[in-house]
């Protein structure tokens, strides 16, 4: 039995047409640049958003603490067990940590987003738009409620508006379809 001599002659040839250079992807269009950096307007605003509740915890926790104390005295007039101390005092800290943690949340979602878009990853486009989608929810939920925070929820939704134009543009889908991704 023979076997065919392994071929060392030569150089590897992946694509046809010869040669060893990948296909080359067009350069970034300005629509994925200006998407990318409305997303990372995006991450500022939460991020302002989160120093902000920082600075302002003691009189945000004055406000929990206040609305806890009329929500107890209810129970108390409709012959209810009202909250103790401890578990209003557990209940303030609670919701400020659970707030920053989603702002957090929200800093890291719109810098992976930037980056993952940035690259011309298909499924970027995709799970930027639903949480786009999820944005507009929480803005319209959050509208009926006069805090300066809509204030925040409002201009993090405009960010993502921008974004969602610029990656749905046909400069971008154009540049998502040429990778490999």
């Amino acid at each position: 039995m023979s076997y065919q001599p392994y071929p060392t002659g030569g150089s590897y040839q992946p694509y046809p047409g010869g040669g060893n250079q990948m296909a080359q992807r067009p350069p970034q269009p300005s629509s994925i640049r200006n998407a990318v950096l409305f997303m990372y307007a995006g991450a500022a605003i939460s991020a302002l958003s989160l120093i902000l509740l920082l600075a302002f915890s003691g009189k945000i926790k004055n406000a929990i603490h206040k609305a806890l104390v009329k929500a107890n005295n209810k129970l108390i007039s409709q012959g209810k067990t009202p909250l103790t101390a401890n578990q209003i005092h557990s209940t303030e800290v609670t919701l400020i940590v659970v707030i920053a943690i989603v702002l957090l949340i929200g800093v890291a979602l719109w810098v992976w987003m930037a980056w993952a878009n940035g690259r011309g990853r298909g499924w970027a486009r995709i799970v930027a738009t639903v949480l786009f989608a999820l944005n507009t929810i929480y803005l319209l939920l959050s509208v009926s409620r006069a805090t300066a925070s809509v204030i925040f929820i409002g201009l993090g939704w405009l960010c993502g508006l921008g974004a969602i134009i610029f990656l749905w543009h046909k400069n971008s889908t154009a540049y998502i379809k040429s990778g490999t991704f």
